[in-house]
């Protein structure tokens, strides 16, 4: 017995060390927790990460990323700032080497340090730069007595006023013969033009041919009665927009203001590398009476987009004097021009001034004395006071840009 209990109590003492060296080494409760260094967070324990959720898909069929990561879908060519800051946000940063990424500086443009978040893409190879500046884009169109263009204006002959006062500076003035061509044919399909419908077709489809520059200028056509009928979308296949205008068939009521908002909408989406020219070619007898927009909100649309609009009147009697009004209303605001022919080859002859006006005319870019991005409309005139017998045509004023918040 006394072996026994002599046994047992070394093994009692021989443990006991090895027990307290352990736990020694092992942390207490609490300190497991704490943080290994002054002003580092807790670490909480760590738990199996979740899956991440799936992509959800919406009725459009756009893929929808969770809110912390916003997708991005097809963005239009006047997306707002945001739009292109989501698409950033989800982006990973390039590591490939400058030679292989997108080229986005073509000799149109200045080499401007930005934020990519400026940059708003819109097609492969097309972007439209979104840097917030506050100069401004006029187009205007000088001729003479007899209707002839003036091609040898300088920046000295013009007088130019923003609000009734003159620019603080002007960046450039330039005759621009060659800019690519945004245009919008939108012709009247209504019961009222019924009797001259096969040969205006006839005489848009030569303009689009004569006008229209593959890989250079696009077109659309648009036919309007009560509704608006997109029969040809952008392109510059010429016989693609013929077919586009040969479809066409009259009848119905006329909605001539809503198309007209509709096409300018369309065309300030439009996206293009480098300045261009957008242009509306109306043919329509300026009767209206199925519209939901107003003329004035149209008027408004077209003046948003920077878009002229030209007019080739269909009415061939001095009766319709209310619709010949609303035509020059829509012509006078936005810097184009008004033709009424009488006789069918008249028509034709509208045409070709148009075409000749649109690769004849004026680029300022100027920057306006107390320009404030609040939207407001500004009011802007010229006319060249050296130059007694030149007369400008432009748009009469703009709605300044709003800031982004």
């Amino acid at each position: 017995m006394t072996k026994l209990f002599t046994a047992m109590f070394s093994a009692v003492v021989l443990l006991t060390p090895a027990w307290a060296q352990s736990a020694q080494d092992l942390p207490s409760a609490p300190s497991a927790v704490q943080p290994r260094f002054p002003g580092a967070p807790s670490k909480a324990p760590e738990k199996p990460a979740a899956p991440s959720p799936a992509p959800a898909t919406g009725n459009s069929g756009l893929t929808t990323l969770p809110p912390a990561s916003p997708a991005s879908s097809t963005v239009p060519g006047n997306a707002p700032a945001a739009t292109a800051q989501q698409q950033d946000s989800v982006a990973p940063k390039s590591s490939q080497p400058e030679s292989q990424k997108s080229d986005d500086s073509s000799p149109m443009f200045p080499q401007v340090s930005a934020p990519a978040a400026t940059q708003e893409k819109t097609e492969p190879g097309e972007f439209r730069i979104g840097v917030e500046v506050d100069l401004v884009d006029l187009i205007f169109t000088a001729s003479d007595k007899h209707g002839r263009f003036i091609k040898d204006l300088k920046k000295e002959d013009v007088r130019l006023l923003d609000e009734g006062k003159a620019p603080l500076h002007i960046d450039a003035f330039e005759s621009e013969t060659g800019l690519p061509l945004r245009v919008g044919l939108l012709i009247d399909s209504s019961n009222s033009i019924r009797d001259r419908f096969r040969f205006e077709q006839d005489a848009a489809v030569e303009f689009l041919h004569q006008v229209v520059r593959p890989k250079s200028d696009r077109a659309f056509v648009i036919g309007f009665d009560s509704m608006s009928d997109l029969t040809q979308d952008f392109t510059d296949n010429t016989d693609s927009l013929a077919h586009g205008v040969r479809v066409l068939r009259p009848g119905g009521g006329t909605a001539l203001h809503d198309a007209i908002f509709q096409a300018s909408e369309k065309l300030s989406k439009t996206p293009i590398r480098g300045p261009s020219r957008r242009a509306i070619i109306l043919l329509s007898d300026g009767d209206d009476n199925q519209s939901r927009h107003t003329r004035e909100e149209a008027i408004e649309a077209a003046l948003r987009a920077e878009v002229i609009i030209y007019v080739i009147s269909t009415n061939i009697t001095d009766s319709d004097k209310k619709g010949d009004k609303v035509l020059m209303r829509y012509a006078e605001a936005t810097g184009g021009r008004v033709f009424f022919p009488l006789r069918l080859e008249e028509v034709a002859n509208a045409f070709n001034e148009i075409q000749d006006e649109l690769r004849s005319q004026y680029v300022i870019a100027y920057k306006p004395q107390n320009f404030v991005q609040d939207g407001r409309y500004r009011a802007i005139s010229i006319d060249a006071p050296k130059r007694p017998n030149v007369k400008i045509r432009a748009r009469k004023g703009y709605y300044a840009p709003t800031k982004k918040q």
